[in-house]
């Protein structure tokens, strides 16, 4: 009995051993904290010396919830607090330079929390942030179970933008089709209903890059067609519709183009929609009209 009392002892021992090496194998990742749109932060993550075989995990909130957490993130995620693990082969916002969320020693990539519901190889959270809030992050690297194989990065911050004049989302187009200032849009030559346009922004990309550009092609014709100043997207815009040309978008269709021939473009997009460039994200505004390029809108 004392025999087996030994046994369960020293391998308590080693589990724990094992489960602290665990912990401390990697070196924890670095994080900088670029341009904030009105939906999306764009983060550049850095891989330590051990880099990040298995991926890396973002774990994010927002200032009160940061704050309630005496401006900190505990040990274990808690309520408001949100995270999402990168672990598979991205397709949207990598441009093609990277082909996995595996990270090589002192390897940098960006990432856009907030922009990730058509990003591949995520899980987690993928809904767009706030408009006008402050939120915290911080990152690990992965082990081969998705958990902590390092410790955390030094906590960044940034803030969505709120401002007023004044472009949306995709999230926003496709939850207010009561907002839409037409009925019907034309992506590359096809023309397709409103019907038609809100199943294409609600079809998985699934490494489709013709599918991640239509769903910001739609939200910037709409933003266009509510009013805003076109300048910024006016050129990639025409590409876009050069590229797509007569293929028909899912799930109307089964149209299909590479990601990396996509990719640039449907960034230039995303990033007017969210107000990186252009006129900026509407948020919320007073009812207001406004004229750009010969088109009234009401703004609610």
């Amino acid at each position: 009995m004392k025999h087996w009392h030994r046994v369960l002892l020293l391998t308590s021992l080693i589990s724990l051993f094992t489960a602290s090496f665990a912990l401390a194998a990697l070196d924890s990742p670095a994080l900088e904290a670029g341009a904030s749109g009105h939906a999306k932060q764009v983060l550049t993550i850095t891989a330590g010396p051990t880099g990040a075989p298995n991926g890396f995990t973002v774990r994010w909130m927002d200032q009160s919830t940061y704050n309630a957490n005496n401006g900190q993130f505990p040990a274990t995620p808690g309520t408001g607090e949100s995270k999402a693990s990168f672990t598979g082969e991205p397709t949207l916002n990598t441009f093609g330079e990277y082909t996995t969320f595996r990270l090589g020693a002192n390897e940098s990539m960006v990432i856009e929390i907030g922009d990730l519901l058509d990003e591949s190889g995520v899980s987690g959270t993928r809904a767009e942030l706030e408009d006008g809030v402050r939120y915290y992050y911080a990152a690990f690297a992965n082990d081969e179970s998705g958990n902590a194989a390092s410790g955390l990065s030094v906590t960044v911050t940034g803030s969505t933008t709120e401002t007023t004049n004044c472009t949306y989302t995709v999230g926003y187009w496709k939850t207010h089709e009561e907002a839409w200032p037409v009925t019907s849009l034309t992506l590359g030559t096809v023309l397709y209903t409103q019907a038609e346009l809100l199943l294409i922004l609600n079809e998985p990309v699934n490494g489709n890059g013709l599918i991640s550009l239509a769903h910001q092609l739609i939200a910037a014709k709409l933003n266009i067609a509510a009013g805003a100043d076109p300048t910024a997207a006016a050129a990639t815009i025409a590409a876009a519709d050069a590229q797509i040309g007569a293929l028909v978008v899912p799930p109307i269709g089964s149209g299909y183009l590479d990601p990396s021939t996509t990719s640039a473009k449907t960034q230039v997009l995303d990033d007017y929609n969210n107000g990186i460039i252009g006129p900026g994200h509407c948020g919320t505004v007073p009812t207001e009209q406004r004229t750009w390029g010969g088109v009234k809108a009401l703004f609610r």
